[in-house]
């Protein structure tokens, strides 16, 4: 009697086993109805996110030139790049730079700096971050920037200040720019001893002025250096 009663078992639980098989290839193939519908061309407003973890495929929801068209038309974006233009120009005034020189702008942010000298007729110009904002900046890391050397005239750097290594950053800015170009930092306000502690980073540069001035809505002391050995 046992051995049957074992047989019946063993056969309930094989049913078991083929039905909650069956069931859970069922589940795998069918699409949710929490899903949002791939079939949908003009999705509603709501339909246009996921509504639950089976709808992972990658979707573009702002195109990068959307994304910038809003973005450099706001006020803040405007001012921001407007402050940049005037401290190029005095810049430009003073012959640190032409329209034909290459520039870098490094910890360029979201590409403020950049806008300002392609606006004022600078055509190459490469600005660098950590985080890349396309097509104004590129991704690189300050402390070890993949250029050769010289390969700049201008090296400018509105965040000196926010250095992680400053003393790394400012080696591989004099790296990167040539013998009679120029670096121009700022930094935080400051005067005095401040300065000459910043000043004795660039070790192969000569100081050419310093000046308070107002970038991106803010009082930043500006340090211009010429480059004058390899």
């Amino acid at each position: 009697m046992d051995r049957y009663v074992q047989h019946f078992l063993n056969r309930l639980s094989l049913a078991f086993i083929i039905t909650a098989t069956f069931i859970i290839f069922v589940l795998f193939i069918r699409t949710p109805e929490t899903c949002v519908n791939p079939n949908l061309t003009k999705p509603k407003p709501h339909h246009r996110f996921p509504k639950s973890t089976c709808d992972f495929a990658h979707r573009t929801y702002t195109s990068i030139k959307k994304h910038n068209r809003r973005l450099w038309s706001t006020k803040a974006w405007i001012q921001t790049v407007v402050s940049f233009k005037t401290q190029f120009q005095s810049l430009q005034d003073k012959n640190l730079f032409t329209k034909h020189s290459r520039a870098l702008v490094v910890s360029a942010g979201p590409g403020q700096a950049v806008m300002a000298l392609k606006e004022m007729g600078l055509r190459d110009i490469t600005g660098v971050e950590l985080v890349d904002s396309p097509p104004l900046v590129r991704r690189a890391d300050p402390h070890n920037l993949p250029f050769f050397d010289n390969a700049f005239d201008l090296g400018f750097s509105a965040y000196l200040d926010r250095a992680l290594f400053s003393d790394r950053y400012v080696a591989e800015m004099e790296r990167t720019v040539r013998v009679g170009g120029a670096c121009v930092v700022a930094v935080e306000e400051c005067g005095g001893e401040e300065v000459e502690k910043v000043v004795k980073l660039f070790r192969k540069s000569k100081v050419l002025g310093v000046k308070n001035v107002t970038m991106g809505g803010e009082t930043r002391t500006r340090i211009v250096l010429r480059v004058i050995s390899d």
